[in-house]
């Protein structure tokens, strides 16, 4: 019997790995841009941490990039050290985890198994588009978030003006035409942007509701405390929704000397976390407040906090598995009435399967988005090509092969840019304006490119797992017990919001409007902790929706290969996906 169950689990490990095999391995591309500007000291790549001409802000010495990326390819940590120039004036920061995409796991998709399309590249309206809207992010870093949708009831002047420069330019132009190669986004039915939809990501059920998804907001509700206090409970602890709040207009990098020493990679944090916060907290209800979110958090903190929800509220399991976790009533034919399970779920299909495998599979979703980062696309952070921007003129003049390609960037981005250089102020080593980034995060971006994003890959990877085990047709509302939960039928559609100074959450009854539902929610979710990032300064919207559904690939592999490991009970699981289309895993 030993030996019968020895071949057993040695024959799914075979079958798994025989899986895994045959996998395709995709053809890696990036948008040339490495070598179409290498020439011109490869300004359109990622060069953070070597050192940086002080007057044009591009690398000082090619050779030092050279070095440098042909570590990236050797794929050893030691020689980043030991064959790369870099800066030692000062204290300074190190690349993180370079070498991770080279590594193999016993589990999911190889790291090298998945891939994202080509970024958009310079001279590309989407690019020119991309970098607006983290300017105007930037701008719009202290509105109240409750302004971000048609039901708001606040009206600011200034994210009106924000969405008019952005539906004026080229590439939203372009975005509801036959043929258009760009990310989708999410626009109204004239096919533009508005209040309920500019700045969202692009998933079923972003545009509803809120901006700000319900799971960065309530609590799971228990005897102590109601779903509005926003509290979850974990254990016989508690977490509060709450964040601490940075101070209004906390900005930096808006001086060329500060941009040039992050750029540099020295450590200007001064041993803090480079915000400067408060002790104060508040429910979130700002861009600054998601940015401080996403600045230190655990990256599947949100999805292990969401998934804690939908436990404490008793969330029905995937309609495919319920007899397996005994997370909804069965029925037996001609018998109305709810059966009673004898067997239930806990570490097989219940609430500690879950929380492991929402947790486990960031550390896949990781491995891969590093080796996309640094082997593949190496595409500079948004805060180095505002640096481009501001340098755009000597940049021309120093390298005429660019053919005007900033300069037209800079002509495009005339209103948005007037506006930026208003609110960083005159620096008298940008005489041709102060186009710099204001960065919500003292040290700017992380030590690594920017395609993939590191949270928007763990984002999709998290969720999709959320997804597969809980039925995301429910929607939020009080059913017949007044409860409030995700229920698949309601006596109320709900959803609760902050007061504009975040002090508390209020609940909301949805009249004859859409009902917020699980799989919206969890794809809200999703955006706003990717956003966040952009709403700091660190990534583009493209960093968002590639890497999204990379991560969303990784899980459905790891998925697919556990299901394997089920052989008595059928075993199914149905999810969404970001694009709206169905997957069922286990399906014999």
């Amino acid at each position: 019997m030993k030996l019968d169950r020895a071949q057993s689990a040695y024959r799914v490990r075979v079958e798994a790995a025989e899986m895994a095999r045959h996998r395709p391995h995709p053809v890696h591309k990036a948008n040339a841009d490495e070598e179409r500007y290498g020439y011109a000291n490869y300004l359109m790549s990622f060069t953070k941490g070597l050192k940086h001409d002080e007057g044009l802000g591009v690398v000082k010495d090619p050779s030092h990039f050279k070095a440098f990326r042909t570590c990236i390819d050797e794929g050893f940590a030691e020689p980043f050290t030991s064959r790369v120039f870099v800066p030692t004036e000062h204290m300074r920061r190190k690349w993180e985890a370079p070498t991770a995409g080279v590594v193999f796991d016993l589990e999911g998709p190889d790291a090298q198994a998945v891939t994202m399309d080509p970024a958009p590249e310079l001279c590309s309206d989407e690019l020119t588009f991309e970098m607006a809207e983290v300017y105007e992010l930037a701008l719009l870093r202290d509105v109240p978030l409750t302004s971000f949708d048609t039901g708001g009831g606040l009206k600011d002047a200034e994210l009106d003006a924000s969405i008019d420069r952005m539906n004026a330019m080229a590439y939203m132009h372009n975005v509801s035409t036959e043929g258009f190669k760009g990310r989708p986004r999410t626009v109204n039915d004239a096919g533009q942007l508005d209040r309920q939809t500019a700045f969202r990501g692009s998933s079923p059920g972003v545009e509803k509701g809120p901006y700000v998804s319900q799971f960065l907001w309530i609590g799971n509700g228990n005897d102590c405390h109601d779903v509005e206090d926003g509290y979850i409970s974990y254990g016989p602890q508690v977490i509060d929704q709450r964040v601490r709040v940075a101070a209004e207009g906390d900005d930096y990098m808006t001086t060329w000397n500060s941009w040039l020493d992050v750029q540099d990679g020295y450590e200007v944090r001064n041993g803090g976390i480079g915000q400067n916060l408060s002790c104060d907290t508040r429910f979130i209800c700002t861009p600054r407040d998601l940015a401080t979110y996403v600045h230190v958090d655990a990256l599947y903190q949100a999805y292990l906090n969401a998934t804690l929800i939908l436990l404490g509220m008793g969330t029905p399991f995937d309609q495919s598995f319920a007899k397996l976790s005994g997370g909804r009533p069965m029925y037996t034919p001609g018998n109305s009435d709810g059966v009673t399970q004898n067997a239930g779920g806990f570490a097989l299909w219940g609430g500690p399967h879950i929380l492991t495998l929402v947790t486990e599979v960031a550390t896949r979703a990781l491995k891969a988005v590093r080796y996309q980062k640094f082997n593949n696309h190496l595409r500079l952070r948004p805060e180095s090509l505002a640096g481009r921007i501001a340098r755009a003129q000597e940049l021309e003049e120093a390298f005429p092969g660019l053919c005007g390609c900033l300069n037209g960037m800079c002509r495009d981005l005339a209103p948005t840019l007037e506006h930026i250089s208003k609110l960083n102020g005159p620096d008298k080593n940008l005489p041709n304006g102060n186009f710099l980034l204001p960065m919500a995060f003292e040290e700017g971006s992380p030590m690594h490119p920017t395609y993939g994003a590191g949270h928007a890959t763990v984002a999709g990877a998290c969720t999709t797992i959320v997804k597969a085990f809980f039925d995301t047709g429910t929607v939020l509302g009080i059913n017949s017990d007044g409860k409030v939960g995700f229920f698949p039928k309601v006596s109320h559609a709900v959803y609760y919001e902050p007061d504009k100074y975040g002090n508390k959450l209020s609940m909301k009854k949805i009249g004859e409007g859409c009902p917020l539902t699980l799989e919206g929610e969890l794809n809200k979710l999703a955006a706003n902790i990717s956003i966040g990032r952009n709403m700091a300064g660190v990534h583009y919207y493209s960093d968002y929706y590639d890497s999204l559904r990379m991560g969303e690939e990784i899980a459905i592999g790891m998925l697919e290969e556990q299901a394997l490991c089920y052989p008595t009970d059928d075993f199914v699981l149905s999810l969404t996906t970001f694009d709206g289309e169905q997957v069922r895993i286990g399906a014999r």
